[in-house]
């Protein structure tokens, strides 16, 4: 028989209880609770998405540091917040934009154009288009080391954070997971095609596209590599352009690294920070209006998270965080 829904609640709240200092790790009720978990999501999958090998590789993961030990498990305890993010941004796939709102074209490259225009002979022209011109290797390697930083850097940061200031952590953590929902409800409101796609396709909307490495393909020719072809193979969304999430992730990284006074290593975040802003442009995946969305996007989860955890509310909700995962 199947749980049901308050057996599957009774087990979760079980689940996230603070243990005995002797608790064995593979008790028979943690072991239910990964497999109760493990299913959920490879059902929820299956009938969304479809099967993908990807799916047990996040499994493996998950399942290997919550039995590896103690520490492990409330690292990974910890670590939900990412996975959560990961799912809700994977799942995207089974409810494009697209299907709720008007896929922009022409406005947005018409106002990009406006904006930041570059006359060249006479001709008015995006920066994306300078770029695809006046572009060369130096640049490339450059732009795709940084962009290659988007997804490693805040997970490593976060791991840092975990273990030199669980409060923190959670601040981080939970401030990334806001803006990254702020994102998503933007790209449903104002779904937009990337520069790359107006470049390639024109302004007729092609439900069908795939994901692009655009410029980023330049660096994976120079180097004999599909690293951004993997990447972009696997997009949830094409149409996904504004606001540009890539610009909001660092700048999360380096407000809480200020806060956590990582010196030096601040000075690292600003300019792979500033270096991802231009590369976004560079490459031709982002308009700078997107990119200005992005930044505006983490600004505002950031001042909203801190008001949250400065009232009794949050505070309560954050000193309870950091007692289940110690």
């Amino acid at each position: 028989m199947y749980p049901t829904g308050s057996e599957v609640q009774e087990e979760l709240i079980s689940e996230f209880q603070l243990r005995p200092s002797g608790s064995v790790l593979l008790s028979a009720k943690s072991i239910r609770f990964s497999l109760l978990v493990s299913s959920i999501y490879l059902a929820l999958s299956y009938i969304l998405i479809g099967f993908k090998t990807d799916q047990l590789v996040l499994l493996l993961i998950f399942n290997s540091f919550y039995f590896a030990s103690k520490t492990t498990r409330k690292f990974i305890h910890g670590f939900s917040i990412f996975i959560i993010y990961w799912v809700i941004f994977d799942y995207m796939k089974a409810f494009p934009n697209y299907h709720y709102n008007a896929v922009h074209t022409h406005s947005l490259y018409n106002w990009e154009k406006s904006l930041f225009g570059i006359d060249i002979n006479g001709v008015l022209i995006t920066p994306n288009e300078y770029f695809a011109h006046a572009h060369n290797t130096i640049l490339d390697i450059l732009c795709g080391i940084f962009y290659l930083c988007w997804v490693p850097l805040p997970l490593i940061f976060a791991g840092i954070l975990f273990f030199r200031n669980r409060n923190l952590f959670f601040q981080f953590s939970l401030t990334f997971f806001l803006v990254n929902l702020v994102g998503f409800v933007g790209y449903y409101i104002y779904p937009a095609a990337p520069p790359w796609y107006i470049a390639q396709k024109g302004f007729h909307f092609i439900a069908s596209t795939p994901g692009n490495t655009a410029g980023l393909g330049r660096f994976d020719a120079y180097f004999g590599t599909n690293v951004f072809a993997g990447i972009y193979s696997k997009s949830s969304n094409v149409f996904a352009a504004m606001p540009s999430l890539h610009a909001a992730y660092i700048l999360i990284v380096l407000y809480y690294g200020i806060k956590a006074k990582m010196k030096w290593f601040n000075f690292l975040f600003a300019v792979i920070m500033v270096g991802i802003w231009f590369a976004a442009v560079y490459t031709g995946h982002h308009y700078i209006l997107d990119v200005l969305a992005g930044i505006s996007c983490a600004l505002f989860g950031i001042v909203i998270f801190q008001w949250f955890i400065s009232t009794s509310a949050g505070q309560k909700i954050m000193d309870a965080l950091v007692t289940l995962t110690t």
